[in-house]
């Protein structure tokens, strides 16, 4: 199995892909979110749910990623530049990331974001709900295999955060 990225931001059909899973992604989100009021429940922005979508692909500070197994769309991620306010201490925050349901769980995940945090080294900062265990599982693995081990985690407001830097990162 292959794993690959390619910028969807000048790949049309790429977006049309992240397009068509858009509503997945969201319900993925609002069952996992459920009570919690982080995530809205689908349908809940009605006709700005394009608007959410098309912001990834308009924002210079945002770059949106999809996620390919031997060159077949699996999924897709969102690497986000932070507000200057936070550029002091951080490159770069995971925004957005989303492996199809009949996809996971089979490395797909953990080889892109590898790649990810390899073509975007720097200062990162990954965040998940904390009541979503399996979220807050895969990041912590794939967060330790992909620091060496050296990364920091901070909870608050219901987030689990974790912080490091790949920059010179080898694996």
């Amino acid at each position: 199995m292959t794993v690959s990225l390619r910028d969807a931001q000048h790949y049309p059909a790429g977006r049309s892909w992240i397009e068509g899973v858009f509503h997945d992604y969201l319900e993925a989100l609002s069952v996992v979110s459920l009570n919690t009021g982080m995530f809205p429940v689908q349908g809940e922005f009605g006709d700005r749910e394009p608007d959410m979508l098309a912001r990834w692909f308009s924002d210079d500070s945002s770059y949106p990623l999809l996620i390919l197994k031997n060159e077949q769309p699996t999924g897709f991620a969102v690497v986000s530049r932070p507000l200057p306010l936070h550029r002091a201490h951080l490159d770069f925050r995971m925004a957005e990331f989303f492996v199809a349901a009949n996809q996971r769980r089979l490395g797909i995940g953990r080889d892109a974001v590898q790649l990810i945090v390899k073509r975007f080294a720097g200062r990162w900062e990954i965040t998940e709900i904390q009541s979503n265990t399996s979220a807050v599982a895969f990041w912590r693995a794939v967060v330790r295999e992909c620091s060496n081990g050296r990364y920091r985690e901070r909870i608050e407001n219901g987030e689990i955060k974790q912080y490091f830097d790949s920059t010179g990162l080898q694996k």
